[in-house]
């Protein structure tokens, strides 16, 4: 026997999206062993940064084990911990947070909820705020997450928080903060997805009591809390991560703007992230979705390129493309646009021979691009009233 919600066609496993993903890994690209094969750009992953992690845990050994100098011993991090998480991890975490804001606000540790990744914390709170029928409303183009890209912002304008709006406008202990509630990881900002660190931060007590109770379905490892709380502690190390990180992004997404315009694509300005939102309009057979999925599947199979097209994001006009930047080097990236660059000429080419150009670069170049605006916003209705959360 088998449950509804399991035989269901609705998980999305046939999206593009995961076809994407399907692809990229029968045929991986690596510089010697797989030079030809596909370089994956679908994946919204900080490793520009790595190197700073593995030299902070080069420089301080003890802390991914368990030695006479470990402030915890193995039978501390072995044995059960209840729900709330580690103290010390939550308050290494709860300054983190600050520090990422600027310290314009401060979060409570005993505000905050653990859970295995903001995936995890998404669906615990809507849990905590939703009955069956009620609905999230989200702008689109979207990918579930929060405050998750804090700590990304490369440029101005600065990142303002939801607490930071709050705090100016006096609200911070009124009915309107305890609506407000924020989803946090440390998967993009500190380049950890592996680790599932997610938290949901809330001034609603009821909503922080269930929450902790739920996070029993997903909780982060001991071992991890541990490691993290060394980490995150270390204050020299995180202003000099954020600082060289946010150096690095700025870098790496000035390089992939200018390889694209050379390859006459354009994109959406944008000062944060890991990935930028390309305008492939120019290269549909036809304005619509079917013609971003021709695309998109020459882009896949022929060009050798795992991007995401805009509606796998729910974007509401076709021919835009979600291209990660940070998660390759700067000669994949460069290979990449290369490839991208050679296609479009192939289909300038093709377009001539038969006289007729979808492809107009100079056109492309001079017309102005959408402001678009991009914010994460959940309204939750009930019957007889209306909240923002």
């Amino acid at each position: 026997m088998l449950s509804a919600k399991a035989t269901c066609n609705s998980h999305g496993q046939d999206s593009s999206y995961f076809l994407g993903w399907e692809e990229y890994e029968k045929n991986p690209y690596h510089p010697i062993d797989n030079p030809t094969g596909m370089i994956q750009m679908g994946l919204a992953e900080n490793q520009l940064s790595f190197d700073l992690l593995e030299s902070w845990l080069h420089d301080n050994p003890n802390s991914a084990s368990f030695t006479a100098q470990s402030s915890f011993s193995f039978r501390e991090i072995a044995l059960f911990q209840d729900y709330h998480g580690l103290p010390a991890f939550k308050n290494a975490l709860a300054d983190f947070m600050s520090e990422i804001r600027e310290n314009k606000v401060s979060f409570n540790p005993n505000n905050l909820v653990l859970t295995a990744g903001a995936t995890s914390a998404n669906e615990t709170l809507m849990f905590c705020l939703a009955d069956p029928g009620d609905a999230f409303l989200l702008p689109t183009p979207y990918y579930p997450g929060d405050e998750i890209y804090s700590g990304t912002v490369f440029s101005s304008p600065g990142f303002v928080s939801i607490l930071e709006v709050l705090k100016n406008k006096d609200l911070m202990n009124s009915d309107v903060a305890k609506r407000v509630h924020i989803v946090y990881s440390l998967s993009k900002d500190l380049g950890l997805p592996g680790f599932r660190i997610g938290a949901i931060y809330s001034n609603d007590n009821i909503v922080v009591s269930a929450a902790t109770k739920m996070s029993s379905f997903g909780l982060i490892s001991s071992q991890t809390q541990y490691l993290l709380s060394q980490i995150l502690s270390d204050k020299k190390f995180t202003n000099n991560y954020l600082t060289e990180n946010r150096r690095r992004l700025k870098q790496r997404h000035e390089m992939l703007e200018k390889l694209l315009q050379k390859a006459g694509i354009r994109c959406l300005k944008s000062n944060a992230g890991l990935f930028s939102w390309v305008d492939m309009r120019c290269l549909l057979s036809a304005q619509t979705f079917e013609g971003e999925m021709e695309l998109w599947k020459k882009i896949v199979y022929e060009v050798g390129l795992n991007i995401s097209p805009g509606s796998s994001c729910h974007c509401s006009e076709p021919g835009w493309f979600r291209v990660c930047f940070a998660n390759m080097s700067e000669e994949t990236l460069a290979l990449a646009m290369q490839r991208l660059s050679s296609f479009v000429d192939s289909m300038v080419k093709k377009a001539d021979r038969s006289g007729h150009r979808p492809v107009d670069r100079s056109a492309r170049r001079s017309k102005s691009l959408p402001k678009w605006g991009f914010f994460a916003v959940l309204l939750h209705r009930k019957v007889g009233e209306e909240r923002c959360v």
